[in-house]
């Protein structure tokens, strides 16, 4: 039989707490047969209360033929960090270094030519392509995009960009949820 042994350190003076939660019911704590380090929320690499956003618009914003046009979301949802700008640039600027979970899509209302697509731009240039798909009378043109994009926490940002070749100016479906910008921390940077 195993036995749980708790050690103090040599020189630390703190106390060690462990608390049983308030139940009824019998808790087991499985450790693995392996040596390491407990993670908590102060461990290098776990997010704790990371940025994250998230904005939509309901504005039937135009785009120019064969032409990248940043997406105007103008709405916020949620923003936890201040960190995502609605009403001058439509960028977020995460003031956490890490990785980010970074996600855009939008509708244009139907076309009888041509293709839509959308980028997502880091720092101002094309980072990821997403989908393209071409222009449907009836439905429009529903594209998206998504990546896990490194940010150095003060000067890096994210737009989100579409583009459409109908062959004149085409906008964006009013609808709501059509259209959509989002970003959440999935890790620390290291």
């Amino acid at each position: 039989m195993s036995l749980l042994a708790v050690q103090g350190g040599a020189t630390g003076t703190g106390t060690v707490t462990l608390l049983a939660p308030v139940t009824n019911t019998n808790r087991t704590l499985t450790l693995p047969d392996a040596t390491g380090t407990v993670l908590t929320t102060a461990t290098a690499g776990v997010p704790v209360n990371g940025p994250a956003f998230s904005a939509t618009t309901t504005t039937a914003q135009s785009f120019s033929n064969s032409t990248f046009t940043k997406v105007q979301f103008n709405i916020e949802t949620f923003d936890t960090n201040s960190n995502y700008d609605p009403t001058t640039n439509y960028r977020f600027t995460p003031t956490v270094a890490g990785y980010y979970q970074i996600n855009g899509n939008v509708s244009f209302v139907g076309a009888a030519a041509g293709f839509t697509q959308c980028a997502i731009f880091k720092n101002g240039s094309q980072f990821i392509d997403g989908s393209g798909i071409p222009n449907n009378v009836n439905v429009g043109g529903k594209v998206t995009a998504a990546s896990v994009i490194s940010f150095n926490g003060s000067t890096d940002y994210v737009e989100f960009f579409a583009w459409q070749n109908s062959g004149g100016a085409l906008v964006l479906s009013t609808a709501t949820g059509n259209n959509s910008f989002s970003g959440a921390m999935v890790r620390s940077a290291v």
